[in-house]
């Protein structure tokens, strides 16, 4: 045996002096015993499906956050966020118009003024219509109400265990909690001067998106080389044809629902249908909670104005709208292209009314809509480049 000055066997050394076998690299299919306590011997110590579902929490986490991210700037920018929403919502929905005018040999220019004027005339006109025909009735409406509220007081402490005290209370409570702050002018100027300026600038926005926006998509494609470009062009083709299909489509639904509902209410004698169906109408731009709102004020009118028989009828002509609606018209128009989950489209009605209230729940479907189906073209143009079968969407 060969010692060294200590008394030790040198390393690499066997007790008669020949040279020991050092350690090689592992063999192929063994598994390493891990050793120690540090952070990567902890986390490789754990289960698999542990270390996957922290990593789906933490992916889940970062892409929440920066949803809520991009949320709360918007709601900084809202007077902003909410024309460029209305822009493309809007030229989207014009989009055939001015096809079929530049078919007609208009130059771009005058076919999106034609466009914008066209609209800005709707608007007006209905506008004048609804308040031409209605404007009378809101005077009479004042008496029926009081006297549709005191019918509705009758029923409510005659058929529930309320008492006129209790009542009171509670109609008192309300009061407080919707006037408990004093109506601030400088917020309120600063509201409308806000508005109008959304107002003024969607319209500019959508003339030129009307009239240059099929260019401007055509530079940002050149900046692109290579597969991108194929695959940019593909998603921003599908997601136009989503937010059209999307907004015409809601349109059409809306519009429906609005003159059956109002013809109910015209039948019935309900005051105010007119106003009441464009309420609808404006409703059915958020699916689902938007419908069913407009329809509890109809029906709370009804009730108010006419009693508690009008009100049920009104309500069995409501529920019948929605219906065909929803099992019919919804799936008929709509088809496939932008067929969302009712589950998901809660989600995103509830999380954009949320950020941006009112104007979050208009535009959080369509937006879901589009980017739903642009990652689903991106994935299928993955799909086929790297030779797989794509899934069904």
């Amino acid at each position: 045996m060969v010692e060294d000055g200590a008394g030790r066997t040198p390393e690499g050394t066997t007790d008669d002096g020949n040279p020991t076998a050092r350690p090689g690299p592992a063999l192929a299919g063994t598994v390493t015993p891990v050793t120690g306590t540090g952070p990567r011997q902890a986390w490789a110590g754990l289960p698999w499906l542990v270390r996957s579902a922290v990593l789906w929490s933490a992916c889940l986490v970062v892409f929440v956050a920066g949803l809520y991210l991009v949320g709360k700037i918007a709601v900084l920018l809202a007077p902003l966020a909410i024309a460029l929403a209305v822009t493309f919502f809007l030229t989207a929905l014009l989009d055939p118009v001015l096809l079929l005018l530049r078919r007609l040999r208009l130059p771009a220019a005058p076919a999106a003024l034609l466009t914008v004027l066209l609209l800005l005339g709707v608007l007006v006109g209905v506008g004048v219509l609804v308040w031409n025909l209605t404007a009378s009735q809101f005077g009479e409406l004042s008496q029926e109400l009081d006297q549709g509220l005191q019918r509705s007081r009758d029923f409510v402490t005659s058929t529930l265990p309320v008492t006129d005290s209790q009542l009171d209370k509670l109609i008192q409570q309300a009061r407080d909690g919707l006037g408990g702050s004093a109506p601030d002018p400088v917020g309120g100027a600063r509201t409308a001067t806000e508005f109008l300026g959304s107002v003024l600038l969607s319209l500019v926005l959508l003339f030129f998106l009307l009239k240059d926006g099929r260019s401007m998509w055509h530079w940002v494609l050149r900046r692109m080389t290579g597969p991108n470009r194929e695959v940019a062009a593909e998603a921003g083709r599908v997601g136009w044809r989503t937010l059209g299909a999307y907004s015409r489509g809601t349109m059409l639904i809306a519009a429906i629902d609005a003159i059956g509902i109002g013809v109910a209410l015209v039948l019935l004698r309900v005051p105010l249908a007119l106003p009441l169906a464009l309420i609808t109408f404006l409703g059915g731009f958020v699916p689902i909670i938007g419908a069913t709102v407009a329809g509890a004020v109809a029906v709370l009118v009804a009730l108010a104005a006419k009693g508690p028989t009008v009100a049920l009828l009104a309500l069995a002509a409501v529920i019948t709208v929605q219906q065909v609606e929803g099992n019919l018209l919804e799936p008929l128009v709509m088809k496939r292209q932008v067929k969302l989950h009712p589950a998901v489209i809660l989600v995103a009605v509830t999380a954009g009314t949320l950020i941006a209230g009112i104007a979050g729940a208009f535009v959080s479907v369509p937006i879901t809509a589009v980017a739903y189906r642009v990652i689903d073209t991106v994935q299928r143009h993955r799909q086929d480049a790297a030779g797989r079968p794509p899934t069904t969407a």
